[in-house]
């Protein structure tokens, strides 16, 4: 498996499983009742629909390659006694099987969505957080034994939920206030405010449990005493260049909650909204890009060797 190839599945599953969880979650915490329905202001079903679809797609290319890459033969020879291999014999072989029927799961709860849309939603957003988990099974998370295999793996994962939180979030707002409806329909703009005013507790909460299992996935790849060579390895710079870019999203998020959130609130009782709601989209679209880079970057680390492990100082 190449490595261009492996960051493109492996940033296109994150992408994607985020998506879906996130927006199912979203869904839950921040809509009510007819908001959210099939096509709503959101357009929930459509994108559910694409989610896990696209996911399957990824997950099916990602074995695939996975299996070329251990047989040493181009993709286009991988045969199905590799691919059983894989699914017979390996915990990635174990994680994909899970993803792919989290995924089925989650495909059946979307039919439901029309009728029973919070009962539909649940299923959906603990089926993709399922699937999104099994990523990390396949990835660092894995990587240790004991006791502090089940930390890593624990951290790996309540990582990838707060992200995928934050991600689905990004692309309901976006969503939202990029609808043709938010520039002239006022009642999609006052919803439009409800839900990003309503978002700062649960992003907070999001942004701390990044932080905290970020620390311990941190301590447990680099090693304190690793930490100031960092820029000496090309692990290192991309780690910090993923906890800058971490940094700018923290600050866009806080501009957006105690400055950009409140001047749309005012616009809105002054019935002079297009600049607050431009501000707003021009936020939100740079903070979308910086979500993507990082997600790049965890990507392209995922297929390097991280410095505690190469200087062996995991158990």
């Amino acid at each position: 498996m190449t490595d261009m190839g492996a960051i493109a599945v492996r940033l296109g599953l994150y992408l994607d499983l985020m998506a879906l969880f996130g927006l199912a979650a979203f869904a839950l915490y921040a809509l009510r009742g007819e908001e959210r329905r099939f096509n709503g202001a959101v357009a929930l079903g459509p994108w559910l629909w694409g989610s896990v679809a696209l996911g399957a797609v990824l997950s099916l290319a990602g074995l695939a390659m996975l299996a070329a890459g251990m047989a040493g033969v181009p993709l286009a020879s991988v045969d199905l006694a590799s691919l059983e291999m894989i699914l017979g014999g390996a915990s990635v072989g174990t994680a994909w099987l899970v993803r792919m029927a989290a995924l089925l799961i989650a495909l059946v709860a979307i039919f439901a969505l029309r009728k029973r849309a919070a009962l539909a939603l649940s299923l959906i957003m603990v089926a993709a957080a399922t699937a999104l988990a099994s990523l990390a099974w396949a990835g660092h998370g894995a990587m240790d034994e004991g006791a502090v295999g089940w930390l890593h793996l624990v951290a790996d994962i309540v990582h990838l939920w707060a992200a995928g939180i934050w991600v689905g979030a990004l692309l309901a707002l976006m969503l939202l206030v990029f609808r043709r409806r938010a520039s002239l329909d006022r009642a999609h703009l006052v919803l439009s405010y409800r839900v990003l005013d309503g978002f700062s507790l649960i992003g907070t909460i999001t942004v701390g449990a990044i932080i905290v299992s970020g620390v311990v996935n941190s301590w447990l790849l680099v090693g304190p005493a690793n930490v100031l060579k960092l820029p000496e390895s090309l692990y290192g710079q991309l780690l910090i260049a993923k906890l800058a870019l971490f940094g700018a999203m923290t600050g866009l998020a806080a501009a957006n909650r105690f400055r950009l959130v409140p001047a749309f609130e005012r616009s809105l009782e002054a019935a002079d909204h297009v600049k607050a709601l431009q501000a707003l989209r021009r936020s939100l679209t740079i903070e979308t890009g910086c979500a993507i880079a990082v997600l790049a970057l965890v990507a392209w680390l995922g297929t390097l060797e991280p410095p505690a492990s190469a200087m062996g100082l995991q158990g």
